[in-house]
């Protein structure tokens, strides 16, 4: 095989910018997180117009549907449905945080009156009292609460400046939150307005720069991965409808209260996989105990197994059948995503096992016909030989 001059400085670019990377590593993470949080409005814009994507097309899909090629419904239709979308995301976020919040916090606030009530209870105990030492006023009348008292003061007004520079670093990071959520979503709508036509410059500029046998399989890639996400959001959303209805209708039969609350934080929650259920069970427990503490264990234990019906039996049947994949490899990937990235790993392990099983699965089918191809092919080739030796046999004879 002959090198062209062209292939060896290429090889040496390569190893050499990996020689530069691995020995100023710490430098090259520095200079990529920088690159990232720059572009982190833009990042966060892509992943908001996908998910608006969802919704949009579908309800453009209802928006005067058939081949009506009226010039007002085709000018409107995507700002109206683009319009339609994010208000329904709003909504849904609004009315749940209209369920959950006052109740919530007006549960707080009667916890918080009753522990004057309960610390009195508990010095009344005479139980309570007879565990503590005898000589617990002799103790603290013992303490110097002068000399202690000014030390706390002392500590306290040496962090101000500390609290000052928190206080900073806070309000501009809120600013700046702020700022990058604006810059997302306009950017988001930017690219839902014009995504037919960012697609095609896209696919353009690939085709002109990328050789046709790797531009098949990246837009193959691509196609697969964009089928397995937006599968397995439909069935994440699915399965946490199902999930709520499910607790809001045992929370009924047992008669729990704030069942429509707690049924929609739950749902809400449930979009994070597996462990999302139990962060809203901790807030429905906290409600639930406003009112009884044995109804909020019942409910803990309601939600236990609640929680294991549907992480065993039905998050894999409907997200695993949504994206294609098998139950047991939803929650391998489930358990795999949360032990190497927390919440954001379950969240985007299972699409990601979905991708990589689905080109496998396909790429071993396509190798098993191709063998059978060969296979039948070697056969029929044996056959054909046999066949001409026997007539060449039976010739033979014929002239003896």
């Amino acid at each position: 095989m002959k090198l062209e001059w062209k292939t060896c400085f290429r090889i040496g670019v390569s190893l050499f910018l990996l020689y530069l990377s691995i020995t100023y590593w710490s430098t090259v993470m520095n200079v990529v997180s920088i690159a990232i949080g720059a572009a982190a409005p833009l990042i966060v814009g892509c992943v908001v117009a996908y998910l608006l994507n969802i919704l949009m097309c579908l309800y453009e899909k209802h928006y005067f549907p058939g081949n009506n090629t009226s010039k007002v419904i085709c000018c409107t239709r995507r700002p109206i449905c683009m319009i339609a979308a994010m208000v329904s995301l709003i909504a849904i976020v609004v009315l749940v945080i209209r369920l959950v919040l006052p109740q919530f916090i007006s549960c707080i606030r009667l916890l918080v009156s009753e522990i004057p009530t309960a610390v009195e209870a508990l010095i009344n105990n005479k139980f309570i009292m007879n565990l503590l030492p005898k000589n617990l006023e002799a103790t603290l009348s013992s303490i110097d609460w002068q000399n202690l008292f000014s030390k706390i003061l002392t500590y306290v007004t040496s962090g101000l400046g500390d609290v000052m520079g928190f206080t900073v670093s806070a309000v501009s990071t809120v600013f700046s939150s702020i700022v990058t959520a604006l810059l997302s979503i306009i950017f988001a709508i930017y690219l839902l307005l014009s995504k037919e036509k960012l697609c095609s410059q896209t696919l353009r500029v690939v085709n002109n720069y990328v050789k046709p046998k790797w531009c098949k399989k990246i837009s193959y890639v691509l196609s697969v991965c964009n089928d397995c996400f937006r599968s397995y959001i439909v069935g994440q959303c699915m399965e946490a409808v199902i999930l709520g209805s499910l607790c809001v209708v045992g929370m009924l039969i047992l008669r729990l209260p704030y069942a429509t609350m707690i049924g929609a934080l739950i749902g809400l929650t449930a979009l994070i996989p597996v462990a999302g259920a139990y962060i809203g069970a901790g807030v429905g427990a906290i409600m639930i105990l406003t009112v009884s503490p044995f109804q909020a264990i019942v409910f803990l234990i309601f939600i236990v197994v609640l929680q294991q019906l549907e992480g065993n039996l039905i998050y894999p049947r409907v997200v695993g059948s949504s994206v294609g994949l098998p139950g047991l490899w939803v929650l391998a990937a489930v358990t795999i995503g949360g032990g190497l990235s927390g919440v954001f790993g379950m969240l985007i392990g299972v699409p990601i096992t979905a991708v990589i099983y689905r080109i496998l699965r396909e790429d071993v089918k396509k190798r098993e016909n191709a063998n059978a191809v060969e296979i039948k092919e070697e056969i029929l080739s044996a056959e054909s030989e046999k066949e001409e030796n026997v007539l060449e046999e039976n010739t033979e004879e014929t002239h003896a």
